[in-house]
């Protein structure tokens, strides 16, 4: 397990009784983008944890570089950039001091930090923030803060835990564009969300998790060749009406054909599939006003694997969320 970017094998992980992570199996690799998918519960954030070197496995192996966190943990902390759900920030601090607070933590000069303070504020679009007291900012302007924050060292491998919560529409598509970006650069990033159609956008590999398990890809690979719905608008049409009338075109059974609010819902197996219903309803001169499908693939996997009931797993995660200081260190209470 020498790969450079981040790899897990066999990865376990309880508290007590619960079983936060069962066995994780995953590969993260340098120059993309790999979503962690899964619902409340499923071991994310606890196996984020672990990745960041913040929790130590019960089993299994972890590299990030081909460094074992428990063998080297500041070597993986010095190459590694972690982006907690909260900020946890010192609500006193500017948010340029809080950048420059971390740049120094991790051996900066004063003038390098404020150099790199400057530019992660406008990277992240806190430029006119620069001098506003952390425990002003919004949900969505803190976390624009606690990923500026896990730039600072320029670190080759980032972990970032729902980085686009609280996020305006504007500032999901600015993070979008940056995540793609640190990519190119040749970086290593792991990001979880909940929002599915984010990470769509941004996202070149996915890993799920349901029950503290990563699922094995060929059952990922049955889920997406399942039918996958579709929205059918038609122009001066009720969806009722368009319904009936796109039954018809396609020679398929009524029944068959769903509505949502002004829409009619198809599925079809395939993208090819669909492209040849789109060929027949424009061919029966319908007026087809949108045609597109209803579920983005990663959203149409994780509920075709059931995911959606594994947070009523019986061994929940816990919440063990031992934000970590600037400087890689658990904080204590």
């Amino acid at each position: 397990m020498t790969s450079p970017g981040i790899v897990a094998f066999g990865v376990r992980r309880s508290f007590g009784d619960v079983h936060a992570v069962r066995n994780v199996t995953l590969e993260a690799h340098p120059g993309r983008v790999t979503g962690l998918v899964g619902p409340n519960g499923s071991g994310k954030t606890t196996l984020l944890l672990m990745l960041s070197s913040l929790l130590a496995p019960d089993a299994g192996e972890i590299r990030i570089n081909g460094i074992d966190p428990l063998v080297d943990p500041q070597g993986v902390r010095r190459m590694l950039g972690w982006m907690p759900d909260a900020l946890g920030a010192w609500g006193a601090l500017t948010s340029r001091e809080t950048l420059v607070v971390t740049g120094r933590l991790y051996g900066m000069s004063k003038p390098e930090a404020l150099a790199r303070a400057d530019v992660l504020l406008a990277d992240v679009g806190l430029w006119d923030l620069a001098g506003s007291p952390a425990r002003v900012l919004s949900r969505g302007q803190k976390q624009r803060l606690g990923l500026a924050r896990a730039l600072v060292h320029e670190p080759q491998v980032l972990l970032l835990d729902e980085p686009a919560s609280g996020l305006d529409p504007q500032a999901r598509i600015d993070l979008r564009g940056l995540l793609r970006r640190l990519a190119a650069e040749g970086r290593t990033v792991l990001v979880s969300s909940h929002i599915l159609s984010e990470l769509e956008e941004v996202v070149d590999d996915a890993v799920f998790l349901v029950a503290g398990e990563t699922v094995d890809s060929d059952r990922i690979a049955a889920a997406a060749l399942r039918a996958r719905p579709w929205r059918v608008r038609l122009a001066g049409l009720e969806a009722t009406d368009a319904a009936v009338r796109i039954a018809a075109a396609l020679g398929v059974d009524p029944a068959g054909v769903g509505t949502d609010r002004r829409d009619a819902i198809v599925a079809f197996d395939s993208d090819e599939a669909a492209a040849g219903a789109l060929r027949a309803l424009v061919a029966a001169e319908l007026p087809v006003a949108e045609f597109a499908a209803a579920q983005g693939s990663l959203e149409r996997t994780f509920l075709d694997l059931g995911a959606s009931g594994a947070a009523s797993d019986p061994n929940p995660e816990p919440d063990p969320d031992p934000e970590p200081r600037p400087d890689g260190q658990e904080a204590t209470s």
